[in-house]
């Protein structure tokens, strides 16, 4: 018998699909989900999966090439507006600048962690200097065995910046460093310094500076705008960029008064931004700060090649946690890949364990390669411009510019950077961001792993020994400094709270799990509950099986709980609930939880001693805070 051949179909043999297409399917999906009605039309299926950013861009589930039509135009590599890098060739030659930060204040110690970092893929140096970090009369231990005209140097000295840049220029001279070779930053950002302290702007370091290294050091930079100050305050990223696009014109103006020209002041700035987890978001943010600041040069009258903008990421401070460090790990990867994507010249990750203190060899040594497995292993360094053409990225680029534009717009209307620190309005701004931003996490809208998602109460963070901090004083006519805030402060608050009573009483805190029913009618609000009270550090005993309430009531005195939490399924609760809450409340409980929405039975939860309800969607923070207190922590 002769089988006759399969037709095989191919792409081709099928016909095209359209928006209209996928919109009528998503609405299918989401009618049988209940978040769309019958009478939904298909047009706004988009907008109903539809997310915002926290400067109110609308991020649709799908872009395609109408939504580019409109961008503007996004030029070619190395080639004003730069939005596509400030290089034609890209990192293609020698990848960008592998930059590590470097604060320990043993200069012998920090001297010997410059080395491991140089000479294993490090390719400049970024040091703390003073209070902070390393100490300045330690410069010459710290760089002793460092080649100056190799390895380029960052300083970041705050109010110490003139004597920090004196001592490094000195320290250069007296190794014969030719001026033309000496390669770096010095780091006066007076502007930064008002902002993080709270006293009034002294620009009169970076004017006398800049002069002096405009004519004598032609690889040297004077200034640094270091837009993190309002990232790790909780900005948005329309309003880091904005800032620093006010900062800059800021610097520019001195500059200019000082006796530089716009093409010399240019030269003598670089950009600090933030890059997080947030990939897409990274990566628009620096494909449009290169291209406002060129707006910004191009106003100023400097020639097409003068307008590209310096650039240095950092992977963000505010979203390391210190539980569960290692998962800072895979933040600060993304992170890395965002810069480098995002067109970065020099890329700085912070190691895993920043948020514990002093980082160890092991740490440092994972923080550099990261980088060079996204450059040499993922080829990230082979590609120009890789997210080029990506109709989300420059939709996405253009909105974050079109908000950047219109908050640094805002700031120059209300008298510029210094005048919007000193009045207190755009603090006011950062806090509304952050207050909008920390409400998602407490509603863990915004997850946090290890912190407010999948906690784990019985790991042992790596102990490290304290970094310097410095001490802030505000004073001035600034008013208060900016905070400093991170993404996981309020449960680390909780935690650290939960730890003190553990550490006092022996016996961690706890909520007591009443288990109604069969494992497969409680596992799945029981799974929910335990890891939403262990992110405050609450240990979750449980009742096991069963719907005997004198059973459930003894397990729970057994346990040591004051607070229960009833988990289980619908139908058991409407047989169960009441009665197992009564026995609980006889049993000395203080709070009874019910894991899921308040339904029908609202009211007979109430009279049975039930206090509230936790669900997807509840603020998190606030149950804790509750519980804890309930449970006797201080």
């Amino acid at each position: 018998m002769t089988v006759p051949p399969v037709e095989l179909a191919l792409a081709a043999d099928f016909p095209d699909s359209t928006r209209d297409d996928w919109r009528r399917l998503v609405l299918g999906v989401l009618r049988k989900s209940g978040v769309a009605g019958e009478d939904t039309a298909p047009g706004e299926a988009e907008e109903l999966i539809a997310t915002s950013t926290y400067e109110g861009i609308r991020i649709r589930p799908l872009y395609d090439a109408v939504d580019a039509a409109g961008v503007a135009g996004s030029g070619l590599p190395g080639l004003a507006p730069f939005v596509r890098g400030g290089r034609p060739q890209g990192a293609n030659t020698d990848g960008w600048d592998v930059r590590a930060l470097h604060t320990h204040p043993d200069p012998k110690a920090g001297g010997q962690a410059v080395l491991a970092d140089l000479e294993n893929g490090v390719t400049s140096l970024w040091l703390r200097l003073g209070p902070a970090g390393l100490p300045l009369d330690g410069l010459a231990e710290v760089l002793r065995e460092v080649y100056l005209d190799l390895a380029p140097v960052v300083l970041e000295a705050g109010a110490l910046t003139g004597e920090a840049s004196a001592a490094f220029l000195a320290l250069a001279d007296e190794r014969g460093v030719p001026a033309s070779q000496l390669t770096g930053v010095l780091g006066a950002d007076p502007l930064g310094l008002a902002a993080r302290t709270g006293a009034a702007p002294d620009f009169s370091v970076a004017r006398a500076l800049a002069p002096r290294v405009a004519a004598e050091y032609p690889r040297l930079r004077t200034l640094v705008v270091d837009a993190r100050t309002y990232h790790d305050a909780g900005g948005s990223d329309a309003e880091e960029l904005g800032a620093s696009l006010a900062t800059g014109v800021a610097y520019l103006r001195e500059l200019t008064d000082a006796g530089l020209s716009v093409a010399e002041a240019l030269g003598q700035l670089e950009f600090r931004y933030a890059v997080s987890a947030d990939q897409f978001l990274s990566i628009a943010k620096l494909r449009a700060a290169r291209r406002l600041w060129a707006r910004v040069a191009e106003v100023c009258g400097a020639a097409p090649a003068e307008r590209a903008q310096r650039q240095h990421a950092v992977t963000s401070s505010a979203m390391m946690s210190r539980r569960d460090p290692w998962v800072n790990m895979l933040r600060t990867t993304v992170a890395c890949f965002a810069a480098g994507v995002g067109g970065a010249d020099a890329v700085t990750v912070l190691p895993f364990d920043a948020r514990l203190g002093l980082a160890d060899d092991f740490a440092r040594r994972i923080a550099r390669n990261t980088q060079t497995l996204l450059q040499e292993e993922s080829s990230l360094i082979r590609v120009i411009d890789p997210a080029g053409g990506s109709w989300y990225v420059e939709s996405l680029t253009d909105s974050l510019a079109e908000a950047a534009w219109a908050v640094f717009t805002e700031i120059e209307r209300a008298g510029g950077i210094a005048a919007t620190l000193a009045d207190g309005s755009l603090r006011a701004r950062l806090a509304a961001t952050w207050a909008a931003r920390a409400d998602a996490i407490a509603h863990r809208r915004d997850p946090l792993t290890g912190v407010s998602e999948f906690p784990n109460l019985g790991e042992k963070l790596p102990e490290r020994p304290a970094a310097p901090t410095a001490t802030v004083t505000a004073g001035g006519d600034g008013g208060p400094g900016l905070p400093i805030i991170t993404y996981d402060q309020d449960y680390e608050a909780l935690r650290a709270r939960s730890d003190a009573h553990t550490a006092a009483t022996g016996a961690r805190p706890a909520v007591f799990l009443a288990t109604l029913g069969g494992a497969s009618a409680f596992t799945a609000r029981a799974t929910f509950a335990a890891n939403l009270f262990q992110a405050g550090g609450l240990a979750t005993p449980d009742s096991g099986t069963g719907t005997d309430p004198a059973a459930i009531a003894a397990a729970f005195t057994a346990s040591g709980a004051k607070v229960a939490c009833l988990c289980s399924g619908d139908k058991v609760y409407a047989e169960w609930a009441a009665p197992v809450a009564e026995a609980l409340r006889a049993a000395g409980a203080a709070r009874i939880w019910l894991a899921g929405k308040a339904g029908p039975r609202a009211e007979t939860d109430a009279a049975a001693g039930v206090s509230g309800y936790v669900f997807t969607g509840c603020n998190a923070v606030e149950v804790l805070r509750t519980t804890l207190a309930e449970a006797g922590v201080a």
